[in-house]
């Protein structure tokens, strides 16, 4: 099916440079998805915040409200379902979202997460000695940045280490708008009887971990279903890990671009201003998974029917000019703060915001430390980035080590 409407992704096109475009034709643009699918993109800051202010209200998550995904004209075997149709976290509203948050948002405090620290940063420091080991050539991707986002939520989850480069596959198959239906089916049903499995497990042998922590909250009677917990655990596991490993590639990247931040950051111990520039500038959520219409409504002048879907384009609301000016797409970690929504806005605000702060903080300083005159290994042109509009970042981040500190 097609629709006349302009597509999404295109084709050799960065999904970023795609949506400026876009922009210039309106805040909001309905354009056509993989499928010959309709919806909305919001690509402006002031549209971004305005639909995330509007959840559980004007913007619901729930697939039921998007008519043409169960009347036909959406294909049964569009490879989206997956992450659309999911049964998990972000798909609840109201109430039923509100229960499911507060379960976990306790372990999310910024008290909480600082009490991590010190684990965090000894995961760092093995990770460091292993990049050091292997010497010049060494990719920084499987080396840290996929590999510490997923040591830390999967140890807070409790997901045994040899487990985990399957949860890394599978995410990767599922926010890949390249994987083909039945793989994608295939990925989904596997990541759920794995979280049922492991949900199995912590019933039977419960350990100090947010896992047997929700098993024991159900049993216990605390309103909280089987299907419901695994639900929370599909987005925290993938979410939870995703977005910082993308972040820690962005910021790397752009520090080797921009070598004068890199001084700042190193000259006034300035990595968590680095982390806040890089949540605008090069944001890893290219867009939400889909929300929609519970009622005919106007978004920054442009009017979207009931029933429609809408995606939230985090990356182009960073570097929106009327937010930013005319450095929006500049690096520039002296920027005066001007309320990016990097961590989102409202009652969907990122429940992991202090732990993805802290693991980008540590992670570069200990980074920039131990490898001070580290030098990227390829052309920034030649980095090959995610095939997925969800979430985006550098696949594969082979460096120099230069000189090297203990």
């Amino acid at each position: 099916m097609t629709t006349g409407l302009p597509a999404f992704p295109v084709i050799g096109e960065y999904p970023l440079d795609t949506c400026i475009r876009l922009r210039e034709i309106a805040p909001v643009v309905e354009v056509e998805f993989p499928g010959g699918v309709p919806a909305y993109l919001a690509l402006s800051h002031n549209a971004v915040r305005e639909i995330l202010a509007g959840d559980n209200k004007t913007f619901l998550r729930d697939p039921k409200h998007w008519p043409a995904l169960h009347d036909g004209s959406i294909p049964e075997d569009w490879p989206l379902r997956t992450i659309v149709q999911g049964d998990h976290l972000s798909t609840k509203d109201g109430g039923d979202h509100r229960r499911l948050r507060g379960l976990i948002g306790k372990a999310f405090t910024p008290s909480r997460v600082q009490a991590m620290e010190p684990r965090v940063q000894e995961i760092i420091d093995r990770m460091l000695d292993d990049v050091v080991a292997a010497g010049d050539g060494v990719d920084l991707v499987p080396a840290l940045t996929e590999a510490l986002p997923m040591a830390v939520i999967c140890e807070l989850f409790g997901v045994p280490e040899p487990e985990r480069l399957r949860l890394r596959k599978w995410t990767a198959a599922l926010l890949s708008h390249t994987t083909p239906p039945e793989e994608a089916f295939a990925t989904q049903e596997a990541l759920m009887r794995y979280l049922y499995e492991l949900v199995e497990r912590k019933q039977a042998e419960p350990g100090d971990d947010l896992t047997s922590g929700l098993v024991q909250a159900r049993d216990e009677g605390d309103k909280l279903t089987t299907d419901e917990l695994v639900a929370v655990l599909w987005l925290m596991l993938i979410a939870g890990h995703e977005t910082t490993v993308h972040l820690l590639g962005h910021a790397i990247v752009a520090l080797s671009q921009h070598p004068d931040q890199l001084g700042l950051a190193r000259a006034g111990d300035r990595w968590a201003d680095v982390v806040e520039e890089t949540l605008r500038y090069r944001h890893s959520v290219m867009m939400t998974s889909f929300r929609f219409t519970a009622a005919d409504v106007t978004i920054a002048g442009v009017d979207i029917p009931k029933g429609n879907a809408v995606g939230v384009v985090y990356q182009a609301s960073g570097v929106d000019p009327e937010q930013y000016g005319e450095t929006a797409n500049t690096f520039d970690i002296t920027r005066r703060a001007v309320g990016h929504l990097g961590f989102g806005h409202g009652p969907r605000y990122c429940i992991g915001a202090p732990l993805a702060r802290l693991e980008g903080r540590l992670a570069l300083a200990s980074l920039y430390r131990r490898l001070p005159d580290l030098s990227l290994a390829i052309d920034p042109d030649d980095i090959p980035y995610s095939p997925s509009f969800f979430t985006i970042g550098p696949l594969s981040l082979p460096i120099n080590l230069g000189a090297t500190r203990s």
